[in-house]
């Protein structure tokens, strides 16, 4: 898949939530590998903010961000609109903001969901970079029972269960099994907050802008009159009757689950700090800001350590090219043929595999009381797996060979060794443009790398 970025810009105006300014939030299309970025254009030098999880500075009632560095240059409530962009399948985009947060506008993703269908999306030259739950994650928070667990699956999804000690809102559940369903199921879900909270939270100087138009508050307490009257004053709205415990919203329910709708779609907006969409199963019990960080910091950590991730290998699967198809493309033969099959092949990438047998030819002499593979070896293999990529894209490729001009940035991580199977990612950097390509490649075991290499290439028909 190719990655996205918006057709046009479109602008969004309203009052924020915890600020009470009038604030215009224009979203932009960017360039590829971009991801999402924020710009404070109200600010000297219009500093920018990337929307990755490293960058979170707080999570009380909303994920804040701020630059790394400059923790002045921060901006908030970004999780309905970050969950739209994602929902939408938009991978890079600016967004100019006047003000530290996002406006409110109706307290759900609606209104960004709508200006993303209107404006539309284009695909960018780009492939998409997904992150691949292989293996259970899970995360926890003692002290409020919340937990998140994440489970490999082909596509993404999500699970989530609420729980509050209310006679208005005990437990509730909400799924998502498709992002097609995002718009009719969860887009339109708004925020919530319980009137024992509304004190609390005007005392941290936080929701000036919050009223009964952009979001639901639900009275589940016994207080005085003259309590709830004042709360009423607060928001700017007609006074309720104390004894008439429930919602206080102007409007009806979208949903008669709304409150745990509206915490899925918080969810999907903190996932998108990961960087990647994911490819994976969500359970999440009692989720919340802190929680979701939580998850995606852990990630990001892992995805710094290793930028790209371990391909999947299923030897059940067909290969696209097994060994009798690359003898015929590659003139290489015993011992020197280095690549056993092709599982993978997209238009700009391809995977090969290597299964490093005890019996290899090279192990006679190289340590053979522990024998090791050759670092030069496992770079030979991953440009014979670089050369099936750029011969794949010629007809008759039998016609032609591929050398290999130049050899970059070479890194050996861990050893090689009888009995590992390596599995190898080969992907252009730049476009072929005159018989010429340059490609980044990565050697595997397991899910860790062993090895890396930038190689220069050209095509030459002579035969």
């Amino acid at each position: 898949m190719k990655q996205r970025t918006l057709s046009s810009e479109f602008t969004l105006s309203g009052k924020g939530l915890h600020t009470g300014l009038q604030i215009d939030a224009t979203f932009k299309p960017a360039e590829v590998n971009t991801g999402y970025v924020f710009k404070r254009i109200d600010m000297e030098a219009q500093p920018t903010i990337e929307a990755v999880a490293e960058n979170i500075i707080e999570t009380t009632r909303g994920t804040v961000i701020a630059a790394r560095g400059n923790k002045d240059a921060r901006v908030s409530t970004i999780e309905h609109a970050l969950s739209a962009l994602y929902a939408a399948g938009i991978d890079n985009c600016l967004i100019e903001v006047n003000a530290p947060e996002l406006p409110i506008l109706d307290g759900s993703a609606i209104e960004y969901v709508n200006k993303i269908e209107e404006v539309g999306f284009t695909e960018q030259e780009a492939d998409k970079e997904f992150y691949i739950v292989k293996q259970r994650i899970k995360v926890t928070d003692p002290e409020t029972g919340s937990s998140l667990i994440m489970l490999p699956d082909d596509e993404f999804s999500v699970d989530t269960m609420i729980e509050f000690n209310s006679p208005v809102l005990n437990n509730q559940f909400a799924s998502l099994d498709s992002m097609d369903n995002f718009k009719d199921e969860i887009a339109a879900s708004r925020t919530f907050v319980f009137v024992r909270e509304v004190l609390p939270l005007v005392e941290l100087n936080l929701i000036k802008g919050g009223d009964l138009d952009n979001a639901i508050v639900i009275h589940d307490t016994p207080m005085k009159q003259e309590e709830l009257d004042k709360l009423a004053d607060l928001m700017k709205v007609d006074h309720k009757n104390v004894e008439e415990l429930g919602y206080l919203n102007n409007k009806a329910l979208a949903f008669h689950n709304e409150p745990a709708r509206h915490k899925l779609l918080d969810l999907i907006g903190d996932l998108a700090l990961i960087g990647r969409p994911v490819k994976g199963r969500i359970i999440a019990t009692r989720p919340g800001h802190t929680i979701n960080s939580k998850l995606t910091k852990q990630i990001r950590k892992e995805l710094r350590a290793q930028n790209i991730q371990a391909p999947v290998y299923d030897p059940n699967v067909a290969p696209v090219f097994d060994v009798n198809k690359i003898r015929t493309m590659l003139p290489h033969r015993f011992p020197f043929l280095m690549v056993d099959k092709v599982i993978e092949k997209g238009e700009n990438y391809i995977v090969g595999v290597k299964n490093v047998s005890g019996n290899e030819p090279f192990f006679t002499g190289h340590f053979p009381t522990e024998p090791v593979m050759p670092g030069v070896l496992q770079v030979e293999a991953m440009a014979q797996v670089g050369g099936l990529l750029v011969l794949s894209q010629v007809d008759e490729p039998e016609r032609y060979s591929t050398y290999f001009m130049k050899i970059d940035n070479v890194k050996f991580r861990q050893k090689v060794v009888p009995g590992d199977t390596l599995i190898f990612h080969l992907s252009l950097m730049t476009p072929i443009r005159r018989g010429c390509a340059v490609m980044k490649g990565y050697a595997f075991v397991g899910e860790k790398i062993v090895s890396e290499a930038e190689f220069m290439a050209q095509i030459i028909k002579n035969k």
